[in-house]
């Protein structure tokens, strides 16, 4: 069983304070980013200007990201913020690894260093924990939003 793209961002949609930027034509976004999402922390509706997501679904290569080949038909990747710690108890370090294989967790390609893992097409090994991990990146960055504010 597989979890598609649509499933995933529903999920993320869905999550409390979410906020889901799907760039398309005509809305002011770079063309490159249309068709792929980027998750927010933003209870006020508003695209974060100040922070990074933290999680991506992207649906095709950018030119300084190619080794998961994602201009192949019906492939596309589900990338999350896990921080560096626990990226190391997932995946290892570094990114020895080239995620060209789908549905297997691994270091992002280009920015597993920095905490992020990812997974080209989630599937059955897969699916529960991308989910997982992205309520766990949510929450994560409802805390650091909260402590900004001095909410919590």
């Amino acid at each position: 069983m597989s979890t598609s793209m649509e499933q995933i961002i529903d999920t993320v949609r869905r999550l409390d304070g979410a906020f889901v930027l799907e760039p398309r034509p005509g809305d002011g976004t770079p063309e490159i980013a249309w068709g792929d999402a980027f998750f927010y922390y933003a209870p006020d509706g508003q695209v974060p200007t100040t922070v990074q997501p933290y999680g991506t679904v992207v649906t095709k290569n950018y030119p300084d990201d190619v080794s998961c080949d994602l201009d192949r038909p019906d492939r596309w990747r589900v990338n999350v913020h896990v921080g560096r710690e626990r990226a190391r108890e997932l995946v290892g370090g570094g990114r020895e690894r080239i995620a060209v294989v789908p549905d297997v967790l691994l270091p992002h390609p280009l920015y597993g260093d920095l905490g992020w893992v990812c997974v080209v097409n989630p599937g059955e090994r897969t699916s529960d924990a991308v989910l997982g991990l992205l309520r766990g990146a949510h929450d994560a960055a409802r805390r650091r939003y909260e402590r900004r504010r001095g909410l919590s």
